[in-house]
């Protein structure tokens, strides 16, 4: 039996985390008998998933399980300070590890440059897998980092088709270890059971709905502003955002100035989405840049009609360039506002059907097997 070991040390709760969770969780329950699944917990991240993880049988590494509390997790010079933390107190373990694992596949997702490094220094016997989550920006230093690690990692893999070809541009990689992964974004059975838990919706009218971190990639300034003009002129319609972030204050400020706090709702995190997709009229996604964006698939999976930014490099691949949705122009005013009010309503069964097909790719099990696919690579 071979071991499969993920390593996505993680300061804040990001999609690639559920990706994570989810692959190790698909493969523990659909590969039983040819995978012994692990996940390492550098410094308590994963505490808070330990329930799930330990009912799944999947086995848990702890290097330092009880200072989570000590690592900010917001902030770009905190955050960037607590990256370099987790380098140094993992160097050790994670190589002592490294050095251990026998007929292994280790799965690099978050904070990749130790795991990397480690494995451009010595040689071991498991096989460095680099899963690319998001959006990377290509700047001279992780050209030249990538470049030198690419010779000794066994695959790399990419969340969409669009970001392998800018990698295969790039020359970094080797193109034949270069493939594409669709995320393990959709449990079925999670969505059924979930899917008719209530909430309480604060209005009583037609509501469009985005939900996501309210950080600057998720482009709420821009939404909120183009939404503005919409619902003036469309008093039949309230705008929902569930998430939480470092621009919800800023975000509270700008509903006020614009006078909408009684037509913009903020209702901060909520774990289950479904009952509000369930209920919406129109989903949103404005974002400058998504992998997929996990909540577009589950917004097609809930049969909404989904409105998307053009952005890199994950959206309109899945949306099929507008056959399954409507796209806008990314950060162009006036582009979002433009779409709304020329709705088409006879094309919105077709497109919702298309999106809800490529759902398919993007659950547990479909992830499963083109991820062990790739191990016999």
């Amino acid at each position: 039996m071979k071991n499969l070991i993920y390593w996505s040390p993680f300061i804040s709760n990001v999609g690639t985390v559920k990706s994570c969770l989810n692959s190790a969780l698909a493969f523990n329950k659909f590969s039983k008998k040819n995978f012994n699944v692990k996940i390492i917990n550098v410094f308590g991240e994963w505490n808070p998933h330990l329930d799930l993880i330990k009912k799944n049988n999947i086995e848990v590494i702890n290097f330092y399980p009880n200072i989570a509390k000590f690592i900010p997790s917001s902030g770009y010079i905190k955050s960037r300070l607590a990256y370099v933390f987790i380098f140094l107190i993992s160097f050790f373990p994670l190589l002592n590890l490294l050095k251990k694992e026998k007929n292994s596949f280790f799965i690099a997702h978050l904070i990749t440059s130790l795991p990397l490094f480690l494995n451009l220094i010595f040689n071991f016997n498991c096989k460095i897998i680099l899963r690319i989550s998001g959006f990377p920006k290509l700047n001279i230093l992780r050209k030249f980092f990538w470049k030198i690690t690419s010779k000794k990692i066994f695959l790399t893999t990419c969340p969409t088709e669009e970001l392998k070809e800018k990698l295969i541009n790039s020359k970094l990689f080797d193109n034949s270890k270069l493939k594409f992964l669709p995320d393990a974004i959709i449990n079925i059975q999670d969505f059924i059971n979930k899917k008719n838990i209530k909430y309480n919706i604060p209005t009583k009218k037609k509501f469009i709905l985005s939900v996501g971190r309210l950080t600057r990639q998720k482009n709420y300034e821009y939404l909120i502003n183009e939404l503005s003009l919409f619902l003036k002129k469309n008093l039949d319609y309230d705008f929902l955002i569930l998430g939480d972030g470092e621009d919800k204050k800023m975000l509270k400020n700008l509903i006020n100035d614009l006078n909408l706090n009684d037509r913009i709702f903020l209702l901060g995190h909520v774990d289950n989405p479904f009952y509000f997709m369930k209920k919406a009229s129109i989903f949103i996604l404005a974002s400058l840049w998504e992998e997929v964006g996990f909540v577009i698939v589950e917004a097609a999976l809930s049969n909404l009609l989904i409105v998307s930014s053009d952005c890199p490099n994950g959206p309109k691949e899945f949306l099929g360039n507008g056959s399954g949705g409507f796209l806008f122009k990314t950060n162009i005013k006036n582009s979002l506002n433009k779409i709304l009010n020329d709705l088409n309503y006879n094309q919105l069964s077709d497109k919702r059907i298309l999106a809800k097909k490529n759902v398919l790719k993007y659950t547990r099990f479909r992830h499963h097997l083109e991820f062990k696919k790739l191990l016999s690579f």
